[in-house]
């Protein structure tokens, strides 16, 4: 089930962000899960892993991705690897727990700072919304969404994510999941001219909220801190912006 545009969309991001963490729950959604027995809980992820993602951007007027997905909670680090389609060149999307990521392919760096860091493994626990089960990709799914930004779909037999649907039209479909699938240390370290300042794509860390100067990682920089902001406390969120 994709949902359908928001009229929010047109807001500024922090804003909008605000806007819907403030936004009560309906009484239809809450009841979705049907009465008598209590919903299901999510499956917290894996403290590690590895999955193929296969992310459709074009109802919001971008292309087709294929990124390798390595989540290290232990090691405090996420890694993105994204290749757009038809394009040689993967861009990196390095994320650390103290909010800092690094963005970066063979001669481009831009760095920004989300002040509140990486999903926690039970990210989905607070705050989430049961809607039932769906059949979607093929799979029994159950459904919840979260802010309503984020609609994540969970498979009912395993608890392995299938896909997840944002507002803004994004869909992200898991092709493979491998609990415990780790990524050599190497893989993870940020290019030289990410620090030495002499490259022209090379920006200082900034806050959230500021628009991105790097037209590569820009559509990157706002589905990742929408992705954090899911995780998050409201009360993180709002501390965010008023630095």
């Amino acid at each position: 089930m994709s949902p359908p545009p928001s009229p929010l969309a047109v807001l500024p991001l922090p804003l909008l962000l605000l806007l819907l963490l403030l936004s009560a729950v309906s009484p239809a959604a809450a009841n979705a899960a049907g009465a008598g027995a209590p919903p299901p809980v999510p499956t917290p992820w894996p403290e590690q892993f590895h999955a193929v993602v296969f992310t459709n951007l074009t109802e919001s007027g971008g292309r087709l991705q294929l990124i390798d997905l390595y989540y290290d909670w232990p090691g405090g680090r996420n890694l993105n690897l994204i290749r757009d389609q038809l394009s040689g060149d993967p861009l990196y999307d390095v994320e650390w727990t103290n909010g800092t990521s690094y963005f970066f392919d063979s001669g481009f760096c831009h760095s920004r700072l989300f002040p509140v860091g990486l999903l926690p493994p039970d990210w989905l626990a607070a705050g989430s919304v049961y809607l039932g089960r769906e059949h979607v990709d093929g799979f029994d799914c159950h459904l919840w969404t979260k802010v309503d930004f984020v609609w994540y779909y969970e498979e009912v037999a395993t608890g392995r994510p299938v896909r997840w649907n944002f507002f803004n039209g994004m869909q992200q479909h898991v092709m493979s999941f491998e609990v415990g699938g780790v990524l050599e240390d190497s893989k993870w370290q940020a290019p030289a001219y990410c620090f030495n300042g002499g490259d022209a794509g090379t920006a200082n860390v900034d806050a959230v909220g500021v628009d991105s100067d790097a037209g590569r990682s820009g559509r990157v920089d706002v589905m990742n801190s929408l992705i954090r902001f899911a995780g998050a406390p409201a009360a993180a969120v709002a501390a965010s912006f008023d630095q």
